[in-house]
């Protein structure tokens, strides 16, 4: 920043902060540059409500379904199709809502339907997990199609197939992606039959009960492992959301006198960290637009890492629920020889 000469009040943290705002929320993706680029006209468009979007990660998983077939020929040594699994891969997970096209030396935009004159042209927010949302954007759906939870994975995982680690995940519907089953299936082999059941593997196909029971007590281990290094459980995110609802809809210094005096753990510590431990101070809770902001954010933390679990939670049951099925022989697919 010094080398750029800018004025002091361009150096402060609220600049940084305005800055990174910016950069995270207005810039359009560009190849050459990770911080991406400002685009005249293309930053004014709006966009579309969240739930009226038509693209989500799990019509990629159908679509990456449809075009395994031509990715299993890399495993099995044939690089001749390498290339055309690239484009297909890269058009299929593409937002198609813009893009920096070479040939014009511009960015263009793509009308996602027909519009009629005078309607205006709204940009999709993409397909960005809660997290991302909250990040760039300050808000999180209840139910975002888009949202997904990578687990801890072993490196020899990603050695054994070429999928790529971004779609190696859980849906938020707790279903491991079509990836990440693939991957599993094919990392839980023996190696000597990995080459010869590549292609099952990569098509979608279970290998056999006994590996499909393998891989799906291997995701729930996982799972539970990861919920239990968390510092808070659901139960504990279930109450400090219900301390902080009551909070905000109080409307008097007494009732909020008995609410703070109540309050533990999470809740008293952020009250304290704002200074409003006690009633007088408990007027500025009431009228501080500071600490009606703060809550409110506190709020969205919360019930971020609550659905996160819950995602968890969801894809042990899933998990379970298809251990049980095998075991009772309901579902018997091809078995190794």
């Amino acid at each position: 920043m010094a080398e750029l000469n800018l004025k002091p009040q361009l150096l402060t943290f609220r600049a940084w902060c305005w800055a990174a705002a910016t950069i995270s929320s207005r810039t359009l993706h560009i190849p050459w540059d990770e911080a991406g680029c400002l685009c005249p006209v293309g930053d004014l468009f709006n966009y579309a409500a969240p739930g009226e979007e038509t693209f989500c990660s799990e019509e990629v998983d159908g679509r990456l379904c449809a075009s395994s077939f031509q990715a299993t020929s890399l495993l099995n040594g044939d690089r001749a199709h390498k290339s055309n699994v690239e484009v297909l891969d890269a058009h299929d997970l593409r937002l198609t809502d813009g893009a920096y096209e070479e040939d014009v030396a511009a960015y263009c935009f793509y009308a996602r339907q027909n519009y009629l004159k005078g309607e205006q042209v709204l940009l999709c927010y993409g397909t960005y997990t809660n997290l991302e949302l909250l990040e760039h954007y300050g808000f999180l759906l209840n139910e975002n199609p888009n949202d997904k939870v990578f687990i801890p994975l072993e490196p020899e995982i990603y050695s054994s197939c070429s999928w790529p680690k971004e779609l190696l995940y859980i849906h938020q519907n707790g279903k491991p992606s079509f990836s990440l089953l693939s991957a599993l299936r094919l990392w839980t082999t023996p190696p000597s039959k990995r080459r010869s059941l590549g292609q099952l593997a990569y098509s979608g196909s279970p290998l056999s009960t006994d590996n499909e029971i393998q891989v799906m007590k291997w995701i729930a281990k996982k799972c539970n492992l990861v919920l239990k290094n968390l510092p808070t459980s659901t139960e504990e995110d279930s109450l400090l959301l219900s301390s902080i609802n009551e909070i905000q809809d109080l409307h008097s210094v007494v009732e909020l006198e008995k609410a703070i005096s109540a309050s533990r753990g999470e809740i008293r510590s952020f009250l304290e960290a704002n200074k409003l431990q006690n009633v007088a101070s408990g007027n500025n809770l009431l009228l501080s637009s500071k600490a009606r902001r703060s809550m409110e954010r506190l709020k969205l933390a919360v019930q971020w890492r609550a659905r996160y679990k819950k995602i968890l939670l969801d894809c042990i049951f899933n998990c379970t629920e298809t251990i049980d099925s095998l075991t009772c022989g309901k579902y018997l697919p091809f078995k190794l020889a």
